[in-house]
């Protein structure tokens, strides 16, 4: 929501004035200091709306502004061209409309066009969040990190690395949004305050490693590539079961951490819908631009969502740090997935992550059955997932 200064007004007194945390305001407002805010300047109040309301009679700014459980004067920040007292039935006016729920769609085929439209509703309610490209896929698309917090502790998510495991980035926007949510509100998410988390810990999502699969699984392949992709899926137009970039790589076998095992002993030996490593590590664009935001970033933790199995892993040669040991017992009793430490597979971000940086990495296995898991599993992996997320950025041992 958009308000303009008037003369005496700061942001601290927005912060009383609408109930939300000031450093959100400040965050909100990166290019403004409060030293030098001007009568006339806009400034975004995060967590709020604005709505058109008509009076009716026996209305009244005040009456208006209880229901609302808002002081009088949030409602003349915002109309302040109108005289309070000489409203009249009929009359226009704009009301400050607080946001209680979700503006993220997740439950749904979570395409990259839903993604796009979910990121533009986060920052027009949560302007405090920063957006940025960290790089594009093979088809140009680009690669969104979203980043939340000032802390230096520093967590990062992913998800769709697969792309038959687009459920991965609905769950990650979900959270996302209730994490903000909870921000604006000052509330808890399962009894954890959110508040000193922002203060403490920087959050990096990247909900969509890989668009242009997700889209291939949810959509059909583009027109201009459908006789050459329908050829790597063995002549089937069904794509549902296809788990690589468009280029028919397995973006989770591009990392260069033992990468040559997985080259041998992967069946397939060119572009394929799956399993397939690449000709070399970091061939792809999208296996890049995660290696190059991780050690631009420097992650203390990193968590890649993935299905299926409720189970994750967790180690990597025993380089992974003391406290990798502690956050798995916690992710195993919150969540109830199995715990595995190491797993004969190589290749993955979590394997390069833990051999790069000897940081927590974790792959989790959301739900159970074949990809893409049903949309009625959403629900029991969220709350599945939701103790895991709150373990990653809260507990510090």
């Amino acid at each position: 929501m958009q308000v303009r200064i008037r003369r005496g007004d700061t942001l601290w007194y927005y912060s009383q004035l609408f109930y939300i945390p000031v450093q959100l305001i400040i965050d909100s407002n990166p290019s403004s200091q409060e030293k030098s805010l001007q009568i006339g300047q806009d400034i975004m109040i995060p967590g709020f709306d604005i709505e058109q309301y008509t009076i009716k009679e026996d209305d009244t700014p005040w009456k208006l502004a209880r229901k609302r459980n808002l002081d009088v004067d949030a409602l003349l920040l915002l109309n302040q061209n109108i005289n309070p007292t000489t409203l009249q039935v009929g009359n226009e006016i704009l009301l400050p409309k607080r946001i209680s729920g979700r503006v993220v769609s997740a439950k749904t085929s979570y395409t990259y066009a839903r993604l796009q439209e979910d990121l533009q509703n986060l920052r027009d309610s949560y302007p405090f969040i920063r957006v940025n490209r960290i790089g594009k896929s093979v088809l140009e698309k680009d690669l969104f990190e979203i980043k939340i917090g000032n802390g230096e502790k520093k967590v990062h998510f992913n998800g769709s690395f697969h792309a038959n495991e687009w459920i991965t980035s609905a769950i990650l926007m979900q959270f996302l949004n209730d994490y903000l949510l909870s921000l604006v509100n000052s509330a808890a998410i399962r009894g954890v305050l959110t508040l000193p988390i922002y203060n403490d810990v920087t959050i990096s999502f990247v909900p969509m490693v890989n668009p242009d699969g997700v889209d291939l699984v949810l959509d059909g392949p583009p027109p201009a590539l459908e006789e050459e992709l329908i050829a790597i899926n063995d002549g089937s137009t069904d794509f549902t079961g296809w788990k690589a970039n468009i280029n028919g790589v397995d973006l989770n076998n591009q990392y260069p951490a033992k990468w040559e095992i997985e080259k041998e002993r992967k069946e397939p030996k060119s572009p394929a819908p799956r399993d397939f490593p690449g000709y070399k590590p970091l061939s792809e664009p999208e296996a890049v631009s995660m290696a190059k935001l991780s050690r631009e970033r420097l992650f203390d933790r990193a968590l890649a969502l993935h299905t299926q199995g409720q189970e994750f892993y967790w180690g990597y040669e025993g380089l992974e740090p003391q406290e990798s040991t502690f956050l798995a017992e916690d992710f195993e009793r919150v969540s109830g997935y199995r715990s595995v430490q190491y797993v004969d597979s190589y290749a993955g971000y979590k394997d390069w992550f833990i051999k790069e940086f000897q940081k927590a990495g974790f792959t989790i296995e959301l739900g159970k059955g074949i990809n893409p898991l049903p949309l009625s599993q959403f629900n029991q992996i969220y709350e599945n997932m939701l103790g895991i997320f709150l373990v990653s950025v809260f507990r510090w041992y």
